[in-house]
């Protein structure tokens, strides 16, 4: 029949790794049920208030600096083809200088990449298909997801809303948003992100020096995800690297998508420290290095410019007003929620603020909220287990919208 679609079967299997994922990705089903609710209310002002994807413009200085690399491009004497997989060494050198003052952290150490997002998943190349994975509950779903998909994860058990073989650590208020190491079992991998997301908890140095010396005894790897360090207000370290010891038990992973708002430009970081060594002794950088160069060709020349300019000392002031603007919103949103009496977490030192609802269901409480508010958030379940009573609520929006959805939650909540 005309337009009938005709499908060819191949026999070539499944990835069984594949097939175990559960469901969609959590940002892609919250976008379809957005689309959804845009179908059924066409005229309604929806406000988004989930994804965290940054909203204000890129400062000038920052979005020049691209545009005039690009344009060089496009002269004899300012073409450049492939630059090095590992990163352009200077702006190498300007992560290292900025972020990482008096760590220790070398240039030839920090391998620039197109997002954290990317390198969560090449670290996860790094390690064997049977090494054990711990993960912070709740968490971000990548983390995870790139679990299932290497083959680490085990099967999904519907019970308990867990991979068997992943454990699961548990960071709610009680605990202060940190695992209990007394009772934690050894594994190989330990995922943690500080500031966290989706709970926004910023963990203490006394934390970290607990977890630093936690994987030294067991001899076990943590990557840590500090892509939203630069929220931190208080004296919450902004880099695992602050601690004694860390770097031979530590890799991290960071980005410029939250810090310079280049969700959609793409430009992150991975720090492989030399000291830190697998069991047999052979250097973890020296096959980060060979992975990043067979599945990497560099992350573009362009963005990486506008790198270097966020980096100067005019881009990075533009950057950090851009910073206080979010700082702000999450201060809006916390105060509008706290006024009704909810407990609220977060917000201080993250764009991102953590709403319990006990005895709630996150995805109905999502629901809720869209259907009589039009307001878009992320359910709590979709971060893990441990996520479910709450919502997360991101403070990336522009002034009028964050007041405005400040004002639909009071009505409706109160």
């Amino acid at each position: 029949m005309e337009g009938e679609l005709v499908c060819h079967g191949t026999k070539v299997s499944r990835s069984v790794n594949m097939e175990n994922l559960q469901n969609g990705y959590l940002f892609s089903e919250i976008s379809m049920r957005e689309l959804e609710h845009i179908q059924k209310y066409p005229n309604s002002k929806l406000i988004k208030l989930g994804i965290g994807d940054t909203t204000e413009p890129i400062p000038d200085i920052i979005s020049s600096a691209m545009g005039e690399y690009a344009h060089a491009l496009s002269t004899i004497s300012g073409y450049r083809g492939y630059g090095a997989e590992q990163g352009n060494m200077a702006l190498r050198k300007g992560i290292a200088q900025t972020f990482y003052r008096d760590t220790g952290v070398k240039a030839n150490e920090v391998f620039v990449s197109d997002g954290a997002q990317c390198d969560i998943s090449r670290v996860q190349m790094l390690l064997a298909p049977n090494a054990t994975v711990a993960v912070q509950d709740p968490s971000f779903p990548a983390y995870i997801d790139s679990s299932v998909i290497i083959g680490r994860s085990g099967n999904f058990k519907e019970e308990t809303g867990k991979y068997e073989k992943i454990l699961y650590l548990n960071c709610g208020p009680e605990n202060h948003f940190f695992p209990d190491l007394s009772n934690t079992p050894r594994t190989d991998i330990i995922f943690l992100c500080s500031p966290n997301n989706p709970t926004g908890h910023a963990a203490s140095r006394l934390q970290l020096e607990q977890l630093v010396e936690f994987a030294k005894a067991n001899g076990s790897i943590i990557i840590h995800d500090s892509a939203y360090a630069a929220y931190i207000t208080d004296d919450s370290p902004r880099s695992i690297f602050e601690i004694p010891g860390s770097r031979e038990v530590a890799i991290e992973i960071s980005s410029f998508s939250k810090f310079a708002g280049f969700t959609g430009v793409r430009l992150g970081w991975t720090v492989v420290p030399e000291e830190l060594l697998y069991s047999n002794g052979f250097p973890v950088i020296k096959d980060y290095n060979r992975i990043v160069c067979t599945c990497f060709n560099g992350a573009s020349s362009i963005v990486q410019a506008g790198g270097l300019a966020c980096l100067s000392s005019d881009g990075y002031q533009a950057i950090n007003a851009v910073l206080d603007y979010y700082k702000e919103n999450a201060k809006i949103i916390m105060n509008a929620f706290t006024s009704l009496g909810l407990k609220v977490y977060g917000g201080k030192n993250a764009p991102y603020i953590w709403v319990q609802f006990p005895g709630s269901r996150s995805w109905d409480v999502f629901n809720e909220i869209l259907e009589k508010t039009h307001i878009i958030t992320v359910p709590g379940k979709g971060f893990g287990p441990g996520g479910e009573g709450y919502i997360r609520v991101s403070a990336y929006g522009n002034r009028e919208s964050v007041i405005e959805a400040s004002r639909r939650l009071k009505i409706f909540l109160k």
